[in-house]
């Protein structure tokens, strides 16, 4: 009775803002819909303490509550992202003293930090598979034109990045945080360039090491399982793509001196990282962030642009060119769920339903993420 009063009163008080396209069904299977339009997306709620999660529903409680099969949600994925970010929206606003801010610093150990890409990128390289494009790049695309597909784009931003850095036949080129290898194997077949890609995730390398000596590049590429702190060596370009957000906001300084000691004295570098647009570098809005730092990127950390450019220069680089990307990674997160969706049946046979149902909504609240200046890409 306490819950079924608890839920009424909700009902009542969504009811009485503007409506949303959403249906809840109780775990004694009423329905309640919340405005007179037809609805778009049904909640159930399974069990009564479920009822806690919907009735403060941050991101972070929605995602908690979905991810732990106390909610089941059906419905087309976009509506069901923007459902869930209205009622985040109104709930954050109902409460004066709801925050963003980081609670505590991280520490950001060599230990840590390979677990925690561990945790995130060794998952299968099977998984990143079926919903990247046959390249397996996993950063934005670049696209030219509105009907330009995935691989496409996808190659077109590499040849982007390498083309930005005029990279030169012999050049010494190291790529941090290389993935599984697309960027070096283009610079070594397009460019002739002599390439080193280092990474933290044991399953890319395995699968870069083999996708150089298939395309024949052994001599001009080696991948190593490797701390960007530990690296020694100069070279004539340098590539980071997608992966200062896992270094932490109070190593940024000694990331970029780290690059700038690596660096030759007439070499350029390129880092590629997701930013936060609050100047007070706090999560993602309604709970976004803390949704991603339990379930998605541990010891992930965003900083703002204002930031970055200012540890650059602490660093010891020069800024030469700064470009937004946020609209192209908006794009390249909406294909990536829509591979998700339409391969769901050969996901589901990769990884257990709790992953599945966490990248699920991380893909997509991404997209969203990024369609609305929560976060960008410089």
């Amino acid at each position: 009775m306490f819950w079924e009063k608890r839920l009424a009163s909700w009902i009542s008080r969504m009811r009485s803002q503007s409506g949303l396209p959403l249906r809840m069904q109780s775990w004694n299977s009423r329905n309640f819909d919340l405005s007179t339009r037809t609805p778009e997306v049904t909640i159930r709620v399974l069990r009564p303490s479920a009822l806690a999660y919907l009735l403060n529903p941050s991101l972070a409680n929605l995602g908690r509550a979905y991810v732990g099969g106390k909610l089941e949600v059906e419905g087309h994925l976009r509506a069901i992202i923007d459902v869930a970010n209205t009622l985040a929206h109104r709930a954050f606003h109902a409460k004066p003293n709801s925050t963003n801010r980081w609670l505590r610093p991280l520490s950001h150990t060599r230990h840590e930090d390979a677990a925690a890409i561990a945790y995130h990128y060794d998952v299968s390289n099977a998984f990143y598979a079926a919903f990247l494009d046959p390249g397996m790049v996993y950063s934005c695309a670049y696209f030219d034109t509105d009907d330009q597909d995935l691989a496409a784009a996808q190659l077109k931003k590499i040849d982007y990045i390498l083309t930005k850095i005029r990279v030169r036949s012999g050049d010494r080129l190291l790529d941090i945080g290389c993935g599984w290898g697309s960027l070096v194997i283009r610079a070594a077949k397009k460019f002739s360039a002599q390439c080193t890609g280092i990474t933290l995730s044991k399953n890319q390398y395995a699968l870069a090491t083999e996708r150089v000596r298939a395309a024949g590049l052994s001599d001009k590429i080696n991948i190593r399982l490797e701390d960007y702190r530990d690296v020694s060596g100069r070279y004539d370009r340098i590539t980071s793509v997608g992966m200062f957000e896992h270094g932490g906001l109070k190593n940024l300084s000694l990331y970029f001196s780290t690059i700038r000691k690596l660096l030759d004295g007439n070499g350029l570098v390129m880092n590629h990282g997701i930013t936060t647009t609050d100047v007070l570098e706090g999560h993602a809005r309604y709970g976004a962030g803390d949704f991603i730092n339990n379930y998605v990127f541990p010891q992930g950390e965003l900083p703002h642009i204002g930031t970055v450019l200012k540890a650059m220069q602490e660093g010891g680089l020069e800024t030469l060119d700064v470009e937004n990307l946020r609209r192209h990674y908006a794009r390249t997160c909406s294909l990536w769920a829509e591979n998700f969706e339409r391969n769901a049946d050969r996901i589901h046979s990769l990884v257990d339903k709790r992953r599945y149902r966490i990248w699920r909504v991380y893909l997509a609240g991404c997209s969203h993420a990024f369609q609305h200046d929560w976060i960008s890409l410089y």
